[in-house]
């Protein structure tokens, strides 16, 4: 089972159309990673001692259905890719609509950041295990990252 949380669309969700902004969706999205990873013993004080954060490459979300002012969504976390060291990863959320539809899909590429050196970094070993025990995606891929020399 995917990792999920449900919410209500807020007012401060909505755009002039009537339904849930764009930018919204990711939003939600990236609430439920911050609250997985708490959830895994990760929360924000964490990462503040470990002097690491999450960073993102790439953000792309696939519109299906409008979402409307007071719904009730259910938004989940499913792993989608993961280097062999933990460096690399990605997340696909799915916004459910309340009757069960599809909303939008969520797709992030991510690493993580040394906040003291600004470079990209291999996380703690407890850290690449918690991301492991997300449910995989059914479009699971292992990410290979070629060497430098």
């Amino acid at each position: 089972m995917a990792y999920e949380k449900t919410f209500t669309v807020r007012w401060a969700d909505m755009d002039p159309n009537r339904h849930m902004r764009h930018s919204a969706y990711a939003d939600y999205a990236a609430q439920v990673r911050l609250e997985f990873l708490a959830d895994q013993g990760f929360p924000m004080q964490e990462f503040a001692r470990l002097n690491l954060g999450p960073i993102l490459f790439r953000e792309d979300t696939r519109f299906l259905k409008e979402i409307g002012l007071s719904e009730s969504i259910r938004v989940t976390a499913e792993l989608g890719g993961m280097s062999e060291d933990g460096s690399r990863w990605r997340i696909i959320h799915t916004i459910y609509k309340a009757d069960g539809r599809e909303a939008a899909v969520v797709a992030v590429d991510g690493a993580w950041l040394d906040l003291s050196l600004r470079k990209l970094t291999v996380p703690p070993s407890e850290l690449t295990a918690a991301f492991s025990g997300i449910n995989r995606h059914t479009s699971y891929a292992d990410i290979v990252r070629e060497r430098k020399e």
